[in-house]
């Protein structure tokens, strides 16, 4: 029996379409048919997740044979200890309760290899969802090594209305090592639109050591009489429409 052979007989004997075991592997349905049709082969990866599936081993996969138990050596040969196998550790759970056709909990980890996780909670190195959490992550809320969405926490954070990161970059705040934003930055280096504090930054309101914009406000002269009070009137001669929890929380940096 070949390998194709032996996938189809596996397949169809827990009851599973081509498109549920692709969802399983997590690949395309196209995949499974060309694994079956002999056209391609899966990787390590894939492999290891069709054994887990199937609970069987990866020699009974791949060669239709099961590794030879301690003891069955030929007559003459000496019995070795088997070389111990270490697979790779695999973790998935999908649940079955979905909201817009998306899972509410998907969760797929593995010690390597990409582990894609699309759902409203969304967990694994490449994930997608409202709220994601991953190496690589998209969502409303996301938070990860590279961080896309609304809301987004990450060493790399790009954020529509807020950002946190060593690099931050937003539309609205962004808060970081080094932070740019359209409007609003906080960081060892911020640069913005219109209100920055840091190390140094750059704004047409600008509050930090080094301070270039319109209105410089700079850290030797923080906490000077009437210095918050000149800040808040900068403000409300340039941003008259910033929120008033942004506009107390940069004072407190003059």
């Amino acid at each position: 029996m070949t390998f194709q052979e032996r996938l189809y007989s596996l397949r169809r004997g827990r009851g599973l379409s081509q498109e549920e075991l692709a969802h399983i592997v997590g690949v395309s349905r196209q995949a499974v048919q060309k694994w079956e049709a002999g056209t391609s082969r899966p990787d390590l990866d894939n492999l290891t997740a069709l054994a887990r599936c199937f609970d069987v081993s990866l020699d009974y996969l791949i060669l239709g044979q099961e590794p030879t138990a301690p003891g069955s050596a030929a007559d003459g040969d000496p019995v070795s200890a088997p070389e111990p196998y270490l697979s790779p550790f695999l973790f998935e759970y999908r649940s079955r309760a979905a909201l817009f056709g998306l899972p509410l909990v998907h969760i797929k980890l593995a010690r390597w290899g990409v582990c894609r996780a699309k759902g409203i909670l969304a967990i694994g190195n490449v994930a997608t969802g409202v709220i994601a959490l991953g190496g690589l992550s998209v969502g409303v809320v996301s938070l990860g090594g590279l961080s896309l969405g609304l809301l987004a926490l990450g060493g790399l954070a790009a954020g529509a209305l807020l950002s946190v990161g060593g690099l931050a970059l937003s539309l609205g705040l962004a808060i970081g090592g080094g932070a740019i934003s359209l409007c609003y930055a906080m960081g060892g280096g911020a640069i913005a639109g219109q209100i920055a504090a840091g190390g140094g930054a750059i704004a047409p309101i600008a509050i930090g050591d080094g301070a270039l914009g319109h209105f410089p406000f700079t850290t030797d002269l923080a906490g000077l009489p009437g210095n918050a009070a000149r800040f808040r009137e900068a403000v409300q001669a340039l941003f008259p429409h910033t929120p008033r929890f942004l506009v107390e929380l940069f004072a407190r940096f003059c």
